[in-house]
């Protein structure tokens, strides 16, 4: 049986502190989020352009994605929602012929998916960073389930790796993060359940309660533990 104090973040900080010269060395290799003013200043355009860069970047080298993404941009008209969700299927096959671009047609086909998904929320809430946003910080689980549910591409890790590289603040369950889970005593397996992930949501909120600090840094410093 896990000694239930290490289960607290006090405990779990000091043992990875330990890794680091010092409390500002440590916090200087952790992730900061994005505030709320920088996320609801952000275009649903650019949100979409994230999403779908995470999309490509799966199964691939980030660098090389990355690289070819102002060609995307170019290709797909700036990932205006709207533009994109309208397109017909000779629309999407015109982008893939498009120079620079990496010729996927099934994560192509997604873009037009996950554009119908930015729009169709946009015009319920205003914009899509708005119900982004909103999403009660306590339920990434759901906010997750919800971006595959009405997405393209975004099962498995790939929603909670668009919300960090959106800047919105979520924890990753990284193969370090869940083997520490496991050592804890959180979960007995890789958690893929809805059951098991509230699970870890419930224990990421505990945390989160008892230090201050956001799910993104909470997630690095558990990582640390790993090996």
């Amino acid at each position: 049986m896990v000694d239930q104090t290490h289960r607290t973040f006090d405990w779990i900080f000091s043992q990875a502190l330990r890794r680091f010269a010092s409390r500002a060395d440590l916090d200087a290799h952790l992730p900061k989020p994005l505030s709320r003013h920088v996320l609801l200043a952000r275009s649903d355009a650019d949100y979409l352009s994230i999403m779908c860069r995470r999309v490509f970047r799966a199964g691939l080298q980030h660098k090389m994605v990355d690289a070819k993404w102002p060609a995307f941009e170019k290709a797909c008209f700036g990932f205006n929602p709207r533009v994109l969700a309208a397109l017909s299927d000779e629309g999407l096959e015109d982008i893939l012929q498009a120079e620079g671009i990496i010729r996927h047609w099934g994560k192509l086909k997604s873009i037009r998916t996950n554009a119908v998904m930015v729009e169709d929320l946009a015009q319920t809430h205003g914009s899509f960073s708005q119900w982004l946003v909103d999403w009660p910080s306590d339920d990434l689980v759901g906010l997750c389930f919800e971006l595959k549910r009405q997405g393209a591409h975004l099962g498995g890790h790939s929603a909670q790796r668009f919300l960090r590289m959106a800047g919105i603040d979520t924890y990753l369950l990284t193969n370090d993060t869940v083997a520490v889970l496991i050592g804890l005593g959180v979960v007995d397996r890789p958690p893929t359940s809805k059951t098991a992930l509230r699970e870890v949501q419930a224990v990421f909120n505990d945390w989160a309660e008892e230090s201050g600090r956001p799910f993104c840094e909470i997630s690095r410093i558990l990582s640390f533990l790993a090996g």
